[in-house]
């Protein structure tokens, strides 16, 4: 058996989320007769760019910008979870319960935080949400970098930021599993929807191969039904680089109206 790259790591906690996805993964490369090779030391850009990587999962904006054309889209999940359905998902934007602020735009000049500016529902949603609402193209007094949706739900919870988007998928595992994170927390705004987390493998990997692995993570699904319960996840659909434009629009329509940078 040959061993490639094989992870899942957009969707690693509560550790209930973690373990399911580590089924599921072993149980497609039983179906494909794959072995797992060593990614540890690999950052996700090298991970994700490397030759032999056979599944990840990766942002729909770092695919349309640093991965565009480098890999290849195997399909995108469609979880059945509260705020993530068909395919698609949203941002959350969320403060605080004990915060008088109603609206969005009351938020104006408050603290903002996100998890990375290469994060399409940590920021370019955000950034997308808030563009009508800008002012001289900034929106907030600060925006802060946590480097995770959970370290951003930890600044919100502590005070140290007023606003930020979680990813309408890990908000819905975390109440889940783990409600402690969200507990003091509440919707402000939903941004637009946009496509679930794409699967990616390698750009040579051929059609045979890619239609090969797209049945297997399904077939696998289908015989783990406790998994795909866990992951609110019955099924992957198929998927190409051309479904996420529409995360490049959400970014030109910002720009159009002033607000390129989100601050």
């Amino acid at each position: 058996m040959t061993q490639h790259i094989a992870e899942l790591l957009m969707y690693t906690a509560p550790e209930p989320i973690h373990q399911a996805n580590e089924r599921w993964l072993a149980r497609i490369l039983e179906h494909l007769g794959e072995t797992r090779g060593d990614a540890e030391g690999l950052s996700l850009m090298e991970m994700w760019l490397s030759p032999h990587l056979l599944l990840t999962q990766t942002c729909g904006y770092p695919l349309m910008t640093a991965l565009r054309g480098k890999v290849r889209v195997l399909g995108r999940p469609r979880y059945e979870l509260p705020d993530s359905s068909g395919g698609n998902h949203c941002s959350l934007i969320l403060g605080r319960v004990d915060d008088p602020r109603q609206t969005l735009a009351d938020f104006r000049g408050s603290r903002g935080v996100i998890n990375g500016h290469d994060s399409n529902s940590g920021m370019n949603l955000l950034r997308h949400r808030l563009a009508p609402l800008q002012r001289d193209g900034r929106f907030f007094a600060e925006v802060g970098i946590s480097g995770s949706h959970r370290e951003s739900l930890r600044w919100l919870r502590e005070g140290l930021a007023d606003l930020a988007a979680i990813d309408s998928v890990t908000f819905a595992c975390l109440a889940r599993y783990a409600e402690e994170e969200v507990t003091g927390l509440r919707v402000i705004a939903r941004s637009a929807l946009s496509p679930t987390l794409p699967y990616i493998t390698a750009a040579s990997v051929s059609d045979l191969q890619a239609e090969g692995l797209l049945q297997a993570m399904n077939q696998a699904l289908s015989e783990l039904p406790d998994v795909a319960e866990i992951l609110g996840l019955p099924e992957v659909l198929p998927a190409s680089e051309s479904d996420y434009q529409v995360v490049l629009d959400y970014q030109r329509e910002a720009e159009m109206l002033g607000y390129g940078d989100l601050r």
